[in-house]
């Protein structure tokens, strides 16, 4: 039996084209998921522009409904609301280079196709308050923001004070989260619009990060104390800053290099101020879970920004390139 798939060419000209691919077999530990929802996230760029190999099926993030099991399979049944992992081999623990060499959509297919078959260990079950576009979103950006702050061995708690930059995917995430933990947020865009909508969303106070002195005024925003937590999606552009932001004791999350690799951390600042660096990729499917669930439980949604058509794939990754997003842009199949 066939479906259809989403491929990525290698061609810069039509980087994506959709084929007719024969279906895989099923595996004992494994499930089909009939796939109605993706998301696209900032990796998908990257991965369009150079793939591993050409023939990938791209994207990492989908959501669906399960079609069959494994005869291995006793937790999960045909009918069962599911979204995959990042990873097809991280369930939960500590990330180990085995872990980080499945994500979905660039070292293994991914899930912009008809039909997919998953690792029945890395689905996390759809809160019934969840369509499947918005479950869609949680896989990267709603996992990554997670881990930064909720995955910390002491995360935010009322008083604390957390910076987010920008206004993508994990930078929404993470807004979102450090409200429900009772945290005050400061956030960042370039643009009037996008301040306003994150005003919206629930941030306490936003700043232009086009200025200069960005880091100075979020010091002064919390009164000179200075921010607990930053989810870094920056990079080597904004690293510096966002350490000149941080409160004695404060932690700065990597989770993204969208400025580039390269820079330098002012070691003295660090030691000086007590500061935690560290860095994440994604993370496992309990904390999909986990993320999934206390969103259910505070009644909160993710931010979708615009949704397109599955024959709509191009044009979707086209929107996601200009920027113009708040939030998650989705692919409906």
């Amino acid at each position: 039996m066939s479906v259809r798939s989403w491929v990525l060419t290698g061609d810069r000209h039509e980087p994506m084209r959709l084929e007719d691919r024969t279906e895989p077999g099923l595996m004992s530990a494994q499930v089909r998921v009939e796939v109605r929802a993706a998301a696209l996230n900032y990796r998908d760029l990257f991965m369009c522009d150079e793939p591993q190999r050409p023939g990938l099926v791209p994207l990492s993030d989908g959501a669906g409904q399960v079609v069959e099991v494994g005869s291995g399979v006793t937790a999960l049944r045909p009918g069962d609301r599911v979204v995959g992992g990042f990873f097809a081999s991280w369930a939960s623990g500590p990330a180990r280079r085995a872990n980080l060499d499945s994500a979905l959509g660039g070292d293994l297919d991914g899930v912009l196709s008809e039909r997919v078959v998953l690792e029945a260990a890395a689905v996390a079950k759809i809160p019934e308050a969840f369509s499947f576009a918005e479950a869609a979103t949680f896989p990267c950006a709603g996992t990554t923001a997670w881990h930064a702050l909720m995955g910390h061995a002491f995360p935010p708690v009322p008083g604390d004070v957390v910076l987010t930059l920008g206004t993508g995917g994990v930078s929404v995430f993470a807004l979102q989260i450090a409200k429900l933990a009772g945290a005050t947020v400061i956030a960042t865009s370039s643009s009037p619009g996008k301040l306003d909508r994150l005003r919206e969303l629930g941030a306490d106070a936003v700043l232009d990060y086009t200025t200069d002195d960005w880091d100075a005024r979020a010091i002064r925003a919390t009164g000179g104390r200075g921010v607990d937590f930053i989810v870094e999606t920056g990079g080597a552009a904004t690293l510096g800053r966002s350490l000149r932001s941080c409160a004695v004791g404060g932690c700065v999350t990597l989770v993204g290099l969208l400025s580039g690799q390269a820079t330098e951390a002012d070691a003295g600042l660090i030691h000086d101020r007590s500061l935690t660096l560290r860095a994440i990729y994604v993370g496992p499917v309990a904390m999909l879970q986990d993320c999934l669930n206390a969103f259910a439980a505070s009644g909160a949604h993710p931010v979708i920004d615009r949704a397109f058509g599955f024959e709509e794939a191009p044009a979707a990754l086209g929107y996601l390139r200009s920027g113009a997003h708040v939030g998650k842009i989705v692919i409906e199949c």
